[in-house]
């Protein structure tokens, strides 16, 4: 049954902004060669957005050539302003960006493990209004969290988790009442991967397990092209995973005994210890990721083999159930890890698993959560925008 003339002038705008958000600004003509449309077709559509706010014109193309130059047509960037917060265990980041992603503002806090819930809050939003203040958004259409802690799939709320501090769910919370803009929050490690599927190392795949390797440990789930939160939004809690080489058992409660024992930033700054490699001190935690940086440009060998054999371990028991075909290391020790880590850890795998896996080197670094939750509050907000064009 074809589309009726209404379905199928909304189905054509959604393409055409779609395609101008992906390629940039684009003439009448390149939209009919991209689109398969009409001319008359695109004309329309191109007034149609005109006229909802949402392109106009950016430029012209083709003085180079006789006749009339081209015009050529953008999506209109300050339609609508977002931001994304990375909120870690004694931090928050923040950025403010246009509906194109374009940074406006950019700024961070530490948060003292001693501060109480309401100051905490208040430290948090505080920083988020003057980010907005600074990026010139007289308000927000969407705001993305990345945190650390499970999310509720059905309700998308932060549940209360074990170890962390009281403020994570609280700020959630408020940033709910005080913002009048969509509020989308998501675990951490969800939010690196989409960041690296979209825009790092594994943009050319739809299936792959990505290893979260900072100051703790987690895992996100792409299985053909979507992301897997599990029933109760758990999926990829690898630091409980029981595992060989430690003391004891992990508890409902507690990671130790857990996979997060072996590949933690205090196991693997201890480990970089015991192999005469120091441990740089960043507030009041030595930095596991400085400590893997220095071993890759010192070439000690011995203790990146030790590495590769602990995140082996993890990384063989994901393989073995999920068989992704690939491995991502990401986070700030993957990314200081490089390939050179990537590859050993790749080789020990080979010897653990008839399964072939690759494993490579997240590119985004810590910076990947930032940028997937700028990406969820950049869709979400395309999603109404686009919705009515």
């Amino acid at each position: 049954m074809p589309a009726s003339p209404s379905t199928a002038r909304a189905i054509n705008d959604r393409l055409a902004l779609d395609l101008l958000l992906e390629e940039g600004p684009l003439t009448a003509g390149q939209l009919k060669s991209l689109t398969g449309l009409s001319r008359p077709t695109v004309a329309d559509l191109v007034e149609r957005l005109q006229g909802s706010g949402l392109v106009r014109v950016v430029g012209e193309v083709g003085a180079d050539r006789r006749g009339p130059n081209a015009r050529l047509y953008g999506i209109v960037a300050d339609r609508a302003h977002l931001a994304a917060l990375d909120v870690r265990t004694q931090s928050v980041t923040v950025v403010v960006a246009d509906l194109l992603g374009t940074t406006l503002a950019e700024a961070a806090v530490p948060i003292g493990g001693d501060t109480g819930t309401e100051p905490a809050v208040e430290q948090a939003a505080a920083l988020l209004e003057r980010a907005v203040r600074e990026a010139g958004a007289a308000r927000l259409h969407s705001v993305g969290i990345g945190t650390p802690g499970l999310i509720d799939p059905v309700t998308g709320e932060l549940r209360e988790s074990t170890g962390l501090p009281a403020w994570h769910r609280r700020l959630v919370t408020a940033l709910h009442e005080r913002l009048p803009a969509q509020v989308v929050v998501e675990n951490e490690t969800n939010l690196a991967a989409l960041a690296e599927q979209r825009a790092g190392a594994a943009r050319d795949r739809d299936t792959f397990a990505f290893l979260w390797l900072g100051h703790g440990i987690g895992a996100a789930l792409f299985l053909d092209g979507r992301l897997r939160r599990g029933a109760s939004g758990g999926a990829g809690e690898i630091g409980f995973l029981p595992v060989p080489g430690t003391r004891g058992l992990p508890s409902a409660v507690d990671c130790g005994g857990g996979f997060h024992s072996l590949a933690g930033s205090a196991a693997v700054c201890a480990l970089g210890e015991r192999h005469g490699i120091g441990a740089p001190a960043d507030g009041p935690e030595p930095r596991a990721a400085e400590v893997v940086a220095a071993a890759v440009s010192e070439g000690h060998d011995g203790f990146l083999d030790a590495l590769a054999d602990r995140l082996a371990v993890g990384a063989a028991a994901v393989v073995s159930v999920l068989d992704p075909g690939c491995v991502v290391l990401g986070g700030e020790v993957g990314h200081a890890g490089g390939p050179e880590l990537a590859s050993r850890v790749e080789a020990r795998l080979a010897t653990m698993s008839p399964l072939r896996t690759e494993v490579r080197a997240g590119r985004l670094g810590g910076a990947a959560v930032l940028s997937g939750a700028l990406r969820v509050a950049r869709e979400a907000a395309q999603r109404e925008l686009f919705a009515g064009a």
